[in-house]
Order: C-alpha cells, then sequence, then structure tokens
C-alpha cells in the first residue's frame, strides 16, 4: 500500500478507495481481536446474541448487555459488512464516508447491531431506484441514518405484538423511514448551514418524533432505558490509547508531512461540507482523528467519566468528523462551554448525559472554527442544556439526541451571531 501524490499545488498525499477502506477494515479488525482476547470467544458470542435482541433505547451501553467481547464483536462484524457495502456500491470515499465509517464503528458499541440497521439501509436504497439514482450518491445517508435502528429493536423487542406482527410492522416501519430519510436531511440541512455537522442526527430527530407521535396514538409507550457500565477505563484508555498512536503513525506512513497537513487543517473553519481528506490528504486527516480521539478520550477521564459503550462511541464519532469537519482547534471551546454549563447549572460534570453532550456537543465545532472560541463556547453552554431536553420528543428512539440538538441550537444561534457582527466581519473568509 503506498500513498500516490495528485497534481494539485500543495502536492497533497492521497489514498484510494481500497486503501482507505482496507485500513478502516483493519480497525474493525483490531476491535473483534480485543474483544475476543477479553472476553473469549464462546462469551463474546453469548454477548452478542444478548445484544441482538435488546430493546435498545437510549442508553443502551452494549458492554454493559453483553461484555466487552460482545460489544467488540458486534461493532468490529457490523463495521467489515458496511465496508463491504460501500465497496460494492463504488462510492467515493472521502471524508463523509471515513465519518460515517467510523460512525458505525462506535454506535456498535451502543444503539445500531447487527440486526437493526439493515432496515432503514435498504429503505435509502429502494429510494435511490425510485429516482432512477445511483446508491453510492446516497449510501451515507443510508448508514447515518440508522440512528433511528431502535425503532425497529423497540417495536420488535419492546412490544407486546406477537412476533408474526412485530416483525413485518418493524420491518416496514423502518423501510418508509429510510426511504423519507434523503429528501428530509436535504430539505434540513438548511435550516442550521452546515454548522453542526450532524445533520442525520437534526434529520433523525425530526422524522423520529414524527414516528413515536404516530405510535404513541395507538397506545405505543417507548420507554427509555438505561444500561451504563463502569470500571473498565483502565483497559479501554491503554485499547484506545494504542489505536490512536497507531493512527499518528499510519498517518505519517502514507505522508510524512502529516501534522504539516493538519496545521493546515485546523486553518479551517470546519463548516459542512469540509472534506479534510481533499483539503490536506487522507495522512494528515489521520493524525488529526488521532490528536481529536486523544483528547476526547482524556475529556472522559480527566472529568472522572467512564469508558465504556456510549463514551467510546462519542469518541469514535469525532474522530470519524475529523476527516470531515473536527480538529482541535474547534472542538475544545465547544467542550469547554459545556464544562462551563456544569459549574453553573444544577448537575455534575462527570454525569452520563453531560459526559456525552460534551463529546458529541462537538458537532457545534464549525461555529468555534468560523466565528470564533469565544463562540464556540457560547454554543457548547447552550447545547449542554438542549440535549439535556429534547429526548422527550422521540422516546429515546434517536440514537443522535445530542444532534438533534445540536441542530436546534445551530439553527438559532448562527442567525443571531451573523445579526450581531459588523459587517466586515459577515464577510465569508476563503477557507485555506
Amino acid at each position: 500500500m503506498t500513498a500516490s501524490r495528485s497534481t494539485q499545488p500543495a502536492a497533497i498525499a492521497t489514498a484510494s478507495n481500497d486503501q482507505v477502506l482496507l485500513v478502516i477494515s483493519a480497525y474493525a479488525g483490531l476491535f473483534i481481536l480485543f474483544g475476543l482476547l477479553v472476553s473469549g470467544p464462546i462469551e463474546a458470542v453469548h454477548g452478542l446474541g444478548s445484544i441482538l435482541v435488546v430493546r435498545d433505547t437510549l442508553i443502551t451501553d452494549y458492554i454493559g448487555v453483553g461484555g466487552i467481547g460482545g460489544a467488540f464483536l458486534n461493532t468490529g462484524l457490523l463495521t467489515l459488512i458496511s465496508v463491504l457495502i460501500y465497496r460494492w456500491s463504488g462510492a467515493k470515499i472521502g471524508g463523509a464516508a471515513i465519518a460515517c465509517l467510523f460512525l458505525v464503528l462506535g454506535f456498535g458499541l451502543f444503539g445500531k447491531n447487527l440486526l437493526n440497521i439493515w432496515f432503514i439501509v435498504l429503505g435509502v436504497f429502494l429510494y435511490a431506484k425510485f429516482k432512477g439514482e445511483a446508491f453510492a450518491a446516497h449510501i451515507n445517508t443510508a448508514f447515518f441514518g440508522a440512528a433511528l435502528s431502535p425503532i425497529f429493536s423497540e417495536i420488535v423487542f419492546g412490544s407486546t405484538l406477537p412476533v408474526s406482527v412485530s416483525l413485518p410492522l418493524g420491518a416496514a416501519t423502518m423501510l418508509v423511514i429510510g426511504f423519507a430519510l434523503v429528501p428530509a436531511a436535504a430539505q434540513l440541512f438548511k435550516a442550521h448551514m452546515g454548522f453542526s455537522l450532524y445533520n442525520m442526527g437534526f434529520t433523525a430527530g425530526v422524522v423520529g418524533a414524527i414516528v413515536v407521535a404516530i405510535y404513541k396514538s395507538y397506545g405505543f409507550l417507548p420507554d427509555p432505558v438505561f444500561v451504563w457500565s463502569t470500571g473498565n477505563n483502565w483497559l479501554l484508555g491503554a485499547f484506545l490509547y494504542a489505536i490512536f498512536t497507531s493512527m499518528i503513525a499510519l498517518g505519517l506512513w502514507f505522508d510524512r508531512t502529516a501534522f504539516s497537513g493538519v496545521v493546515a487543517i485546523m486553518r479551517l473553519s470546519g463548516q459542512s461540507p469540509s472534506d479534510f481528506t481533499e483539503k490536506a490528504g487522507f495522512g494528515a486527516a489521520l493524525v488529526n482523528m488521532a490528536l481529536t480521539g486523544a483528547i476526547g478520550t482524556s475529556y472522559v477521564l480527566l472529568v472522572g467519566g467512564d469508558l465504556n459503550g456510549p463514551t467510546i462511541g462519542a469518541v469514535f464519532t469525532i474522530v470519524g468528523f475529523s476527516a470531515y469537519g473536527k480538529h482541535p482547534r474547534n472542538i475544545v471551546p465547544i467542550m469547554a462551554g459545556v464544562v462551563l454549563g456544569s459549574i453553573f447549572k444544577p448537575w455534575n460534570i462527570a454525569d452520563p448525559t453531560i459526559v456525552l453532550a460534551a463529546l458529541f456537543g462537538t458537532t457545534l465545532a464549525p461555529i468555534a472554527g468560523r466565528f470564533g472560541w469565544h463562540w464556540g463556547i457560547v454554543a457548547g453552554f447552550v447545547h449542554s442544556s438542549v440535549a439535556q431536553s429534547v429526548g422527550v420528543l422521540y422516546g429515546g428512539l434517536n440514537l443522535y439526541n445530542n444532534g438533534f440538538a445540536a441542530g436546534l441550537v445551530a439553527s438559532v444561534l448562527v442567525p443571531i451571531i451573523l445579526a450581531l457582527r459588523k459587517p466586515e466581519e459577515g464577510k465569508e473568509e476563503p477557507e485555506r
């Protein structure tokens, strides 16, 4: 595997689709190997079985359900299958696809499993066929859209209906959701103008609220659960830091000037769409991903939080989107805003939902990147409150709760920022 050079003026080191997919597959394989080594094959397989039939509403930590072995086996296999589908589709593997696949790797530890995501993916595939368009053009939406996969698990395993009814009902519901996600996501992106990187989180929140409202009218009341494992910080922390160290080494292997590329990345606002693999190369993106992942992991440990399925999922969401919008300079102000919120609000900085708000809230990183660190702190401060309140709309059935909350924050805060800026400040500076 060798990195080729493009003809662009900055001599950006690029990588082929197959090379990028091979790297992602290798990390998925490491997750599987780690799970098998920690728990053993028999325990891991039994744990995976438990994960597949759990109700899955937010927050369901797969480590708490099926152990480290089951959780890591689930997410590794899920990511490998997703990689194969990307390969089959012929999709371009740029920053958005990298973000999506690492999101699968993260959320395979809580919420997405080998059973519950596929009907949404199929729904998006059917939409593409209906429109006469290539599935490759919508594949990111399909896998991002698996945010609503707990709806399938809730209908099939959380209702009193017989399986002969609940299974086709769940499948049909997810097909309709998948079909609707593509046009809905395109429209709702306009609301936040790319200042929230998790556009599908915003979309899934809106669509999920409608679906849950319809089911509630028929007496179906989703009951959020809370499964949160503790006591694994040393083991999981060592694994994560080893992963991030390998990413830096791999990034430098692809591009010896990768750190210079990271400096260039940190000059960018990150406002979506912002593909760092195109702007600085895959090697620089890998190093940036490692740095932000280490920041996220260190944050959890420093505030006294727990490394488990949800928090590692959040960390790998940061990692993935560090190929598509996030970098150290624009995520830290958001996290600082959430910390500030925990000082002046009635909750503890180490509370699970606040730790997740600090990590997932970095979807608002483009606000800090575009308007300055001080507005990033404001965004994080506001987000810490909004993220605690919106989950009731969809009964914990949208995995991207913080994405929905951040979409609301960006949709309101960004117009206010633009209105308050002086005319000369309002001019958009070209990203370098």
